[in-house]
């Protein structure tokens, strides 16, 4: 696809697995009876809009403009109607075959060192909303004045990360737990943490019983019968810690007994935690728990600096489609951080990728570590770690519903 002047380019390294990946698509016949803009040239525009943040169809259109794109895409023009043509094509399937070949690539070389050792794999189970507007996705009804999207995710955690892992995306009205059985591993060693909106007393007797571990917010509401109160420390941060019976006879009563600890956020706020697992100190649960708020972070991340805000299509496949392709791009820019070594953030990746995408990856190696020059003395600092920890204790105190929000920006006052 690629001339011997862009072989080696930053273009080449960040498609390479999605070129790899289109050449196993015979069988699916993917392309059948498409002679111009294959399945290959849908992805590889649609990933660009994703990082250029392209609001229309339009726009997309018009970036073949840039020479460089159309030569490394073989494509010199493409017009609104066709890519929403191609929004409308059979490719839910090859876009979520790719997204999860492109997850197993990414984590292939990933580790959780002690934690991950004597864990297994852990994951991380939430969802967020997308609001819509009503009169255009009808399809995806929510409330009398709008309609919205809920993107399902499991996480895995690694070792100073989280990549995605699964993705269900269903009309905003559906309950997180009525999405349970797509996200859970039944894997030996798997950890699954959860917030509150996916406790489900049925859901969790079955986990016990096919030993699917996991951790939990506690409804305050919850009907608990102690059976067993376990020594805590002194010097220990845990407040509580018993084994306990979930439910009562009048409702749905658990089987399988389960575990509470009671433990303090960094804010002194009190948190109830339910899990299955006897085996680990009630210390290790309460730390482990403590990971939750990194999908937070990750919703946070793709919705500012992925495109998910404008759809360029109306129809249900054509903003799932968008959705996995967000989902895919994170992806692929994990997979670049890891072949340029880079130890920085994941947005540094992708602002030095939009200036140096069509240069030769070297150079964009050298760019990426590189220091930039102080242009003026007046311009503002913006406190990183500050925000961080802002949004950290925000996360904690369960104050998360302007996350939802697209416009909300953590720098602008």
């Amino acid at each position: 696809m690629q001339g011997k002047d862009t072989i080696k380019s930053t273009f080449k390294q960040l498609f390479e697995s999605v070129i790899s990946f289109n050449q196993c698509l015979n069988t699916q016949e993917v392309d059948k009876y498409v002679k111009k803009f294959t399945f290959l040239k849908f992805m590889l525009i649609m990933i660009c809009a994703q990082l250029y943040q392209l609001d229309s169809l339009r726009d997309i259109s018009s970036t073949l403009k840039n020479d460089e794109l159309a030569t490394s895409l073989d494509l010199s023009s493409i017009s609104a109607s066709q890519l929403s043509r191609k929004q409308r094509a059979e490719l839910m399937e090859p876009v979520t075959s790719l997204f999860a070949e492109l997850i197993q690539q990414a984590g292939i070389t990933e580790g959780f060192d002690k934690l991950r050792q004597k864990l297994g794999s852990v994951y991380l189970i939430d969802s967020t909303v997308i609001s819509l507007c009503l009169s255009q996705y009808r399809w995806a009804y929510f409330r009398k004045t709008k309609s919205g999207i809920k993107v399902h995710t499991r996480l895995k955690l690694l070792k100073d990360k989280v990549l995605p892992d699964a993705a269900v995306i269903t009309a905003a009205k559906k309950a997180d737990r009525t999405q349970m059985d797509e996200l859970i591993v039944e894997e030996e060693n798997a950890f699954h943490v959860f917030d509150r909106a996916y406790v489900d007393y049925k859901k969790f007797d079955h986990y016990c019983e096919q030993n699917i571990r996991f951790a939990s917010r506690l409804k305050d509401n919850a009907v608990v019968q102690t059976l067993e109160n376990f020594e805590i420390d002194d010097e220990s941060h845990i407040n509580h810690d018993s084994k306990v019976l979930l439910g009562n006879k009048h409702s749905t009563k658990m089987r399988n007994p389960l575990r509470i600890i009671e433990t303090t956020d960094t804010e002194g706020k009190s948190i109830t935690i339910v899990t299955n697992d006897f085996e680990l100190s009630a210390e290790e649960i309460g730390a482990l728990y403590r990971y939750r708020w990194q999908i937070e972070i990750f919703f946070k991340w793709i919705k500012q600096h992925l495109n998910i805000k404008h759809f360029y299509g109306t129809g249900q496949q054509a903003v799932e489609i968008q959705v996995l392709i967000a989902l895919i791009t994170y992806c692929l820019l994990a997979l670049l951080k890891q072949k340029a070594g880079y130890q920085g953030s994941l947005l540094d990746i992708q602002r030095c990728l939009c200036a140096c995408l069509y240069e030769p990856f070297p150079s964009f190696i050298r760019k990426l570590y590189g220091k930039g020059k102080r242009q003026s003395r007046g311009r503002r600092k913006i406190d990183h770690e500050k925000i961080y920890q802002f949004t950290e204790r925000q996360v904690f105190e369960g104050e998360t519903d302007h996350f939802d929000d697209v416009t909300y920006d953590p720098i602008i006052p």
